[in-house]
């Protein structure tokens, strides 16, 4: 099994750490260990401190407005969490539950901190790793919806109503109209003079009894089949502005905590380099 130091090295937030640095990091955190389906911390909850998997998995989820379960990540061996709770002392920005027995390597804020004046030079590189994750986690933002539209709107309409859409579709199309244009016209020449007078023509007298009746129940006909497609079509365009207002509000949320945690990150990393710079200088002189 991997000592405390190595797991650090595998780890994307200390990677760039030399060994001394990881070793003098290693000899100030502790062991934590959680049974399945224990919740480690909630969204919400004060923390000051981050946890490095070493087994088991951790399910890192947050919940919506809509109260719609988002899973974040999956954190295995080697993976971290609660990272900027640790940098900067704020509530926790989602909550994590053990999917499996669980030890994870505590680090602590205070111990952090007091690594970070020992060495200054490792705050650049902690800096650095945690650029690059809020990149990472940006990036996901960008391809992240709350629920795949295409999927939502599958076709799962019965033959009825995909009858009713074809019908609607036809009737209300050009060739449609000059179809009937031309089987009344030629229905009316056949019924007046002098046409009505031939063999073939004058079975349905003026004033068209029979046209005016087949004209009717076609109208009827039609009718509720084009009632039956616009009530389907109202219900998909109600489907997909829920979907359109979920995601929208999803990434709302997500642009707002994303910047108000960056903003928070930034300003406490300055201001910690600032005292590590104030304390380096003292020392110096």
């Amino acid at each position: 099994m991997a000592t405390t130091g190595e797991l650090l090295a595998e780890t994307p937030l200390f990677a760039l750490l030399d060994e001394q640095e990881r070793a003098a990091l290693a000899e100030r955190t502790e062991y934590v260990h959680f049974d399945p389906g224990v919740t480690i911390f909630r969204a919400g909850e004060p923390g000051d401190s981050m946890y490095v998997v070493r087994t088991g998995e951790v399910e890192i989820f947050f919940k919506n407005d809509t109260g719609q379960r988002i899973v974040l990540e999956t954190a295995r061996p080697g993976d971290f969490f609660g990272e900027i709770s640790l940098l900067d002392g704020g509530p926790r920005t989602a909550s994590a539950i053990a999917k499996t027995d669980v030890e994870a390597i505590l680090v602590d804020r205070n111990d952090l901190d007091d690594f970070l004046r020992r060495s200054p030079a490792a705050a650049m590189d902690l800096l650095a790793a945690t650029g690059r994750r809020l990149r990472e986690t940006a990036r996901l933002l960008r391809h992240t919806a709350s629920r795949d539209v295409n999927e939502v709107e599958e076709d799962h309409r019965t033959k009825v109503m995909k009858v009713a859409d074809w019908i609607s579709e036809a009737s209300g199309s050009i060739p449609f109209l000059l179809i009937h244009c031309v089987l009344f016209f030629g229905w009316i020449i056949d019924n007046v003079s002098p046409v009505s007078h031939s063999r073939w023509g004058g079975w349905d007298p003026y004033p068209f009894g029979l046209l005016t009746m087949a004209v009717s129940l076609e109208a009827i006909i039609l009718s509720v089949f084009v009632l039956l497609s616009q009530n389907r079509q109202v219900a998909r365009e109600r489907l997909r502005n829920d979907v359109e207002y979920q995601v929208n509000l999803k990434a709302e949320l997500e642009v707002a905590e994303l910047h108000r945690n960056v903003a928070d990150l930034q300003a406490e990393l300055l201001a910690r380099l600032d005292r590590i710079e104030k304390s380096v200088s003292r020392n110096l002189s």
